[in-house]
């Protein structure tokens, strides 16, 4: 029977990041050799992950790239932010995209297929949960991808628009979290919700059905531009709207993904 040094259980754990009791009864149970204790580990890691996988990911990092006229942007996710800025972390968010852009992948199953043994090696390391949680491609000949501090990302599609005017209404998006491109774009039930409510905050002024009707009409079309892109007031040239400075240079948005880290996790918490 092979002798399990510190030097070969050492040796295990640069392999893998296991614990150190963890590689040493993997070398035992498989004689010293190395690969098939990796295997092993492997093996329970995977029982070890299992355990991990109900537990609250609101930490992580957004990122994302275009390449060829296709455009990836993933959300990965980790239970907290000293595991988010952990080099390993990040490298394994890089090789998704980087994977993604070369193989043209394009569906969440895929990609999780796809790493789903790094992902799993990266629980057993760390000793929390880490998943992908969203992953969504765009295709077109006019992209941009825009990931402020790996907390907010954007995809946008556009026609007619130079990259730097792209960007800056890239960056718009990440800061003003618009909701639709259009103001008629807005939901019926999402108008609805909020003209009823501004119809009972009018009755509290006692002003007359004409006056009423004024009031409310303008908070609705304020409404409906402050959620909507082009409604909106650039942050680059505040005295203009969106629209403005996309008619000025005679292009349009075709789509636009905004991920903010946490958002869909904390949605489902709450």
């Amino acid at each position: 029977m092979t002798e399990i040094t510190a030097e070969l259980v050492k040796k295990l754990r640069l392999r893998t990041g296991a614990g150190f009791m963890e590689c040493k009864r993997a070398l035992i149970e498989e004689n010293g050799d190395i690969e098939l204790s990796i295997d092993n580990l492997r093996k329970s890691g995977k029982m070890q992950a299992l355990k991990k996988l109900k537990n609250i990911t609101n930490q992580g990092l957004i990122l994302s790239n275009v390449h060829n006229n296709f455009g990836v942007m993933v959300e990965l996710n980790c239970q907290t932010d000293f595991v988010a800025k952990d080099h390993l972390f990040i490298s394994l968010g890089d090789e998704i995209i980087a994977t993604a852009l070369s193989k043209g992948i394009e569906k969440m199953d895929d990609i999780n297929n796809y790493f789903e043994a790094k992902i799993t090696e990266l629980i057993v390391k760390f000793g929390e949960n880490i998943k992908i949680t969203r992953f969504i491609t765009i295709n077109g000949e006019n992209i941009y991808s825009y990931v402020h501090s790996g907390r907010i990302g954007v995809l946008v599609s556009a026609n007619n628009l130079n990259q730097d005017i792209l960007k800056n209404i890239a960056m718009h998006i990440a800061a003003s979290k618009p909701e639709y491109i259009n103001p008629n774009e807005v939901s019926k039930s999402l108008f609805e919700r909020e003209y009823n409510i501004q119809l009972q905050l009018v009755k509290n002024y006692k002003k007359s059905a004409h006056i009423s009707k004024k009031i409310v009409d303008g908070r609705m079309n304020k409404f409906v531009n402050s959620i909507s892109l082009i409604g909106q007031n650039f942050i680059i040239e505040p005295h203009k709207t969106v629209g403005q400075v996309l008619n000025e240079n005679n292009g349009s948005i075709i789509s636009f993904i905004r991920f903010e880290i946490g958002e869909e996790v904390n949605k489902n918490i709450n």
